[in-house]
């Protein structure tokens, strides 16, 4: 079986940008040989700058992290999305790591994140 992990990125703003970078993060994660939980492609169907749908997003994403082994924070920024997901893996004794833009580089090259 293989671990769940998290992934823990910045969404808002320009979406379309973020969503683009949170492929090459999951694509990290695969390569790792974990199973990627992706709440961010959420965005393909609801609409993140909408108050209400953004709110099904987290809930949905936050609902996940019950059935995750760990959380993985890429990016230097953190949301308040971001924020929320961090405390709520405190809560559950989830663990986290962050992950740096060197790691994602090595693994599965390019320097564009």
């Amino acid at each position: 079986m293989m671990k769940k992990v998290y992934i823990c990125a910045p969404l808002g703003g320009n979406v379309h940008e973020n969503l683009e970078r949170v492929k090459r993060y999951a694509k990290y994660a695969l390569l790792c040989g974990t199973a990627p939980v992706v709440p961010h492609f959420y965005a393909l169907c609801l609409d993140d700058s909408k108050p209400k749908e953004r709110e099904i997003g987290m809930a949905a994403g936050l609902s996940l992290l019950w059935f995750c082994d760990e959380l993985w924070q890429f990016g230097d920024e953190v949301t308040e999305g971001m924020a929320a997901e961090l405390q709520f893996c405190k809560n559950l004794n989830v663990k986290t790591r962050k992950i740096r833009k060197k790691e994602i580089v090595k693994l599965i090259g390019g320097n564009r994140l």
